[in-house]
């Protein structure tokens, strides 16, 4: 890969064909395969991911919202996409585009009922969303008889899939909550099946439900993080590759005397003789000002740098002191070796928040 000479987030689709292909080792031949890919496929680019992933032959892919999966539409990926939040307001969107909502209130169930018989629809597909502890989003038990009096009363809706989502099964220590919820998923659902003459999929396993839980995979698993290169535990990390890189170059080098200060307020005070070096790239890009003051770093020439003074909006500084380093050197902020996971445990935060919130306008390379 080449020398960054500006700040630039590299994407490594070699990587993502292992971590799916991993992933899939991991299932039995007929279970389907959805990738989540909302927020920007978690900050790299939604539609390279997409694209690529399509080739693989994925089943299924989901996002957070209807407008990310008309950006889909929009670029060309045929596969069906699974809306997980979807509003009322784009219910007609959502048809327009052939998107297919997680419905998971009585509410949005008969407000998109209603919205598909008067688009004149016939089994239009939707999917029921169970809440079975993460008490997030999802119909309760007592709704059955609801949703299948709904169902019963029209032709233009049908259900494609039942689903529900773990809340901690990368907890070993909360295993016996994980096997709860299975246990409960599989008997409201179960429930919701017999009242239906059809079988719609079942799935409930995240990541970490693929990894930790076999007996959970039903008829389809969902992967967002773990396509990504993470695993939430150790020992599966080391079978994933981070499909990301994130570099930027030294703009500047300082020497900062004993008594002075650097950045913003005035954060940071030295010592003593200091070296800094100034970096393009700040809490505007996703470097959030948690990682300031001593708590996020960076690499530079394979050794440690830590960000010194508070995060700016686009910059950050960082002590050069024992680095022999120039202007215009190469600085990673995360890669396969010093990954993201690792960048976000400084800060007491997760991979997610970090790769997600990498700004849009960081310039994005796809490593073929």
């Amino acid at each position: 890969m080449a020398k960054a000479k500006e700040t630039v987030l590299e994407i490594d689709l070699n990587a993502l064909t292992h971590n799916f292909e991993y992933l899939k080792s991991k299932l039995q031949k007929n279970t389907k395969f959805l990738a989540v890919v909302k927020a920007f496929a978690y900050g790299s680019d939604a539609e390279q991911i997409a694209f690529h992933l399509q080739s693989l032959n994925v089943d299924y892919f989901a996002v957070a919202y209807t407008s990310e999966g008309v950006a889909l539409r929009d670029a060309g990926i045929t596969k069906p996409i699974l809306v997980l939040h979807p509003q009322p307001v784009n219910f007609k969107t959502i048809i327009d585009r052939c998107l297919e909502p997680s419905l998971y209130s009585t509410r949005v169930l008969k407000e998109f009922e209603v919205c598909a018989e008067k688009e004149n629809q016939t089994n239009y597909p939707i999917h029921i969303k169970i809440n079975t502890g993460l008490n997030r989003l999802g119909f309760c038990e007592n709704d059955i008889d609801y949703i299948t009096s709904r169902l019963k009363s029209g032709k233009a809706i049908k259900v494609t899939s039942v689903f529900s989502h773990l809340a901690a099964s990368e907890d070993h220590n909360e295993k016996t909550f994980t096997l709860k919820q299975i246990s409960s998923f599989k008997n409201i659902s179960r429930k919701l099946l017999e009242a239906l003459n059809y079988k719609p999929m079942l799935h409930i396993s995240n990541t970490s439900g693929i990894l930790n839980y076999p007996k959970a995979h039903f008829d389809m698993v969902r992967s967002g993080i773990g396509l990504c290169g993470f695993g939430n535990l150790a020992n599966d990390n080391k079978n994933l590759k981070p499909i990301a890189t994130l570099k930027s170059i030294i703009s500047q080098i300082h020497i900062i005397k004993k008594g002075e200060t650097v950045g913003y307020n005035r954060a940071y005070k030295s010592g003593v003789l200091k070296k800094t070096a100034t970096i393009p790239i700040g809490h505007a890009d996703g470097i959030g000002r948690h990682y300031g003051n001593g708590k996020g770093f960076v690499f530079i020439k394979g050794e440690k740098a830590t960000i010194i003074g508070n995060v700016c909006m686009d910059m950050i500084m960082v002590d050069v002191t024992h680095i022999d380093c120039y202007e215009g050197d190469e600085v990673i902020i995360f890669n396969k070796q010093f990954t993201a996971e690792n960048f976000a445990e400084a800060a007491n935060t997760i991979s997610y928040e970090i790769i997600a919130s990498i700004s849009r306008r960081i310039k994005r390379e796809i490593i073929k």
